[in-house]
């Protein structure tokens, strides 16, 4: 019997009109299937709803895989797709298996020959990385950084060092009650010539992108990030 494939699925970012961020290929792929790996079953199943699916939700099988879900439970979740059915995946937001726990998903699947389609869409690291005006030839995804303020900073310092030493964008990430601690930090603890861009609500109507020096940006008015989802740019 032929193997199903598992569809890699992109979500929005934010609120708003689905068809400015999904092109329609994707929403197509997406409203034909009738299994689904996700995050949050009903997050996964307001946004197909949002997008009209053929199939009525609650005949839909959802199996959810977040940072709760154990390794060995994720194999029967590919069991459509050794059945021969096509399977999608779905982040929470942006891109599936990129600071998303479906990666372990999509490794086991070419373990088990069985094709991966990535579809086009939204994917927050990308979009900063391309409004800051860093370096996009070379960078690297840091994160989560360290919640104590002490290792936050000494991670920080890495951080700028590999900027400096190799040329290479640093992009990490914070729970979004955590950003002004985290930019606080990021003042305290960079060199004042170092770039850091700040980037928020990605594809929202109230985005915010501006990259600056360190010293610039002690000068200017602290940018309204608060609880709000972000990411932060470190480069020279």
């Amino acid at each position: 019997m032929p193997r199903g494939k598992l569809y890699l699925i992109p979500t929005p970012i934010g609120e708003g009109l689905i068809e400015t961020v999904i092109p329609s290929g994707t929403l197509e792929v997406a409203r034909r299937l009738q299994f689904f790996i996700v995050e949050e079953w009903r997050t996964a199943r307001r946004f197909l709803s949002r997008i009209r699916i053929a199939t009525p939700i609650d005949a839909l099988t959802f199996f959810e895989l977040n940072e709760h879900t154990a390794p060995e439970q994720i194999h029967p979740f590919l069991q459509p797709a050794l059945n021969g059915h096509d399977i999608g995946l779905l982040s929470e937001a942006g891109a599936p298996a990129v600071a998303d726990p479906g990666a372990a998903l999509v490794q086991l699947a070419h373990v088990h020959g069985i094709d991966v389609v990535p579809l086009v869409g939204p994917s927050s690291l990308l979009l900063a990385l391309m409004a800051s005006g860093l370096n996009g030839q070379s960078f690297a995804f840091a994160g989560y950084l360290p919640i104590p303020a002490r290792e936050r900073q000494q991670r920080i310092k890495q951080l700028e060092h590999a900027a400096i030493a190799g040329g290479q964008t640093q992009l990490f990430i914070e729970t979004p009650y955590r950003n002004l601690a985290l930019f606080a930090d990021i003042l305290h603890t960079a060199a004042p010539s170092s770039q850091l861009c700040v980037a928020a609500c990605l594809t929202q109507p109230d985005q915010f992108i501006r990259t600056a020096t360190i010293a610039q940006w002690k000068i200017r008015p602290i940018p309204d990030i608060h609880k709000k989802p972000c990411l932060f740019l470190l480069g020279r």
